[in-house]
Formats: C-alpha cells, structure tokens, sequence
C-alpha cells in the first residue's frame, strides 16, 4: 500500500516515492546554492578544511562577517538543531511540543520545533531543551543516528572498544554511537582512537560529523581523511527501491530553449534529470545528470514525449513508462521569415526542418541534420508550395516534466 506525499524543490513540485517493503517514503533534496567557503582562519591543510568547506557550500554552515569561520568555537543545542534542518530534509514523524525554556520569539525556536518533530533532537525532563547549553560530541552523534534511523548490526560493545576511553560514553549513547560508527559518521581528530564523547562539539567538529552523516546516506561522496574512523572496508548492500506510478521526473534539455516539431513526425530526444530524487533516509534513487531517452511522437493535436529508457550516472539502466502532457502550443512559420530568426536557440525535428526549408525557400537547413541525425533533405516536398506552416513549440524545461505510469523498481548502493 502506498503512501504518497508531495514536497516543493527549487523549481519543480514532485510527487513523493512510496513506502515498500525494504525502502522509505523519499523526497526531493533542492540543489544547493553559492556560499562563502573559504574562510581566513581555516587554512587547507586544516585537518576539517573539506568538511567545513563542502558544508558551507551547501549552505548548512556559513562564516562570519569578518571572514573567519571561528572551528574551534562551541556549538550550543539551538545551533545545531539549526545545522540539522539545514542539512537534513525529512518528513515529520512526530508532533513539535512546546519547550519550557524557548519562548516563541526565540531566534531558534522554530528550527528547534523542526528539529524535535523530524527526530533529530529531543528535550530533557521537565519539558526542557537547554538551546544555550553547549553539545557534547556524544550528543551529536546520538542525534544523527537517531534522526536518520540507524541502529547497530553489530554488537555494540564490540564496535565501541575501538576507542581507547568507550567507557566514558554514557549509557543512553552506546547504541546510537556503535550505529553511527558502523555507519562511519565518526570523525576523531587528532587521534583516531578517542572519542571524547563528554567534550563539547566545536564547529569543525559537527561540520564533519553532519558531512559524514550526509555521506553515510548517500547524499554527499566520501572524503578521503584519516581521522574517519572505519572499522572496516565495507560495499554498500544494495537496496530495491520502488518508484511508483505517478511520480514526476523533473528533467532540462541542454542544447536548446526551444524544440520545433510537426504535429505529424516522431523524434528521437534525450533530456537530463534537473534535480536528485531521493527517498526520505537521503539515499538518491534518481541522481540529478541522469538521462532519459524517450521520442517526441504525434499525439491528439500536438506533440508528447514518450520515455523508453531511464540510464543513471553509474550506468545503470532501467525500461521506462513515462509521458509528459501533450503539447499544443503552436509557432506558425510563414514565407520570407527569416530563418536565423527561427531557428536561434532551437531544436528542429526532421520535419519541422524541411517545413522550414520549405516555406522559407532557406535550402541551407536541408544540409544539416537535427534531432538524432535525421537527414531532411527527402522531407522538403512535403511542404512544397506552402505559404506557412504551423510548428508544435516546446520548451523542454517546462513542458517535458514527465509522469511515471507504471511502477519502477531501480536499485541504489
């Protein structure tokens, strides 16, 4: 049985994957934006330099005025809920409560409201959350294996005796912190082997957690540190994920602002995936530079692009049964128009090349080839002795979003 959600994402509003069996209910993570990410008192050789600048460039940490980013600084609970938000898109699993010590012109109340409802964070006894209290590391790490579900597979004191001091960690986060170190969330510095789990979090500190945290979910590529700590090289188990039918795709076309068909042809076309989709734990099912091959083919009073083919960027291919709307806009080309006019920024399918050619009297276009190498030349009597023509007109990144019609079940690692 499927539950379906929509969630808003840059530019494109997508219908949720479903809950199967195995897999989670997904959601769409917005592309991030420019940011500040060098900053002047973190050098490059700074052991948490491509932590805290893959981060900032993201946007879920960010500097000072001064240009300093301040990475030995400590993090308090409101800081790092606001991080979390940040960082993390997920559904809520909980309803927000309201904390004794956040009033509701709190600088962080809301983030720690979202925080506590998606299960990242939670409060103390008493109905308290302490937001000024600084976070020991400890609590960062329970929080991020809590807040994306993890648990142990392993038995947790045998994962936890890597460190030299496990027996400083408290009782309430042996289990999340033996998850999130199977997970490799854990970033030790300057020894590999002590946790210091009572010690207050720094900014760099949380910065590497929260990046491996994004890592271990397969929002973000590994970086390569000697302070992560592996217990061992591990393949990530694939995971059957089912896409169902109804989802919508957001893609863009790259070479062209405009696509020139005839109602009557069918064309050969490949578009990009424009955003990841991906399900609510992070994983990425459909990485955003995918491709989706398909054809424009003639429908009732325009044009449709049908999908035949999803390839991911690891190569991996899947069959699919997708289909935009069906476009009806028109462009009526007419004799004497100019044809640099008409074809600036646009794509021509074969037939709306020879119309063109045709009516214009312009040959030049029949020595081209367009959409897929589909030679033109034997096209141009068609549209002989034609003073107009009137040409379907798409705009690829609007009109080409496409439906799933059937079920689609891909496999992540």
């Amino acid at each position: 049985m499927f539950r379906l959600n929509r969630w808003q994402s840059g530019t494109a509003a997508l219908m949720a994957l479903s809950v199967t069996a195995g897999t989670v209910a997904p959601f769409v993570v917005a592309a991030p934006s420019f940011a500040q990410t060098t900053f002047s008192d973190v050098s490059s050789n700074y052991w948490a330099s491509p932590f805290i600048r893959e981060l900032s460039q993201r946007g879920v940490i960010a500097g000072f005025p001064d240009g300093s980013f301040r990475p030995e600084e400590p993090v308090t609970r409101a800081q790092f809920a606001a991080m979390v938000n940040k960082a993390f898109q997920k559904a809520p699993e909980r309803q927000p409560i309201g904390f004794v010590d956040v009033s509701t012109n709190y600088w962080a109340y809301n983030a720690i409201q979202q925080a506590y409802s998606i299960g990242f964070l939670s409060g103390y006894p008493g109905n308290s959350f302490r937001p000024n209290e600084n976070i020991p590391r400890q609590q960062v790490l329970v929080s991020l294996a809590n807040g994306l579900d993890y648990a142990p597979s392993s038995n947790v004191e045998g994962t936890l005796q890597y460190f030299n001091d496990s027996s400083n960690i408290a009782n309430y986060a042996r289990s999340p912190i033996a998850a999130a170190t199977e997970r490799q969330i854990v970033v030790n510095y300057p020894n590999v082997r002590f946790l210091s789990p009572t010690a207050t979090a720094t900014r760099a500190q949380v910065a590497a957690f929260i990046y491996q945290a994004l890592v271990s979910s397969n929002q973000a590529s590994a970086i390569n540190s000697p302070y992560v700590v592996a217990l061992q090289p591990t393949t990530p188990r694939p995971i059957s994920v089912t896409i169902p039918q109804g989802t919508v795709i957001p893609v863009k076309y790259d070479k062209a602002e405009k696509i020139l068909v005839t109602k009557d042809e069918t064309a050969p076309l490949s578009l990009t995936v424009a955003q990841n989709v991906v399900t609510q734990e992070g994983t990425v099912v459909v990485p955003a530079g995918s491709q989706v091959i398909g054809q424009l083919r003639p429908a009732p009073n325009g044009s449709q692009f049908v999908a035949q083919k999803l390839v991911l960027t690891n190569g991996q291919e899947y069959d699919l049964n997708a289909t935009s709307e069906v476009i009806t806009k028109t462009e009526t080309v007419r004799k004497g128009t100019s044809t640099s006019a008409i074809i600036r920024n646009t794509v021509l399918g074969a037939g709306a090349a020879a119309a063109v050619s045709a009516v214009t009297g312009d040959r030049a276009i029949a020595t081209e080839e367009v959409l897929g190498g589909a030679a033109i030349g034997g096209l141009i009597g068609l549209f002989f002795g034609r003073n107009s023509v009137d040409l379907i007109a798409i705009n690829p990144d609007t009109d080409l979003q496409m439906t799933i019609n059937q079920n689609l079940l891909v496999s992540t690692r």
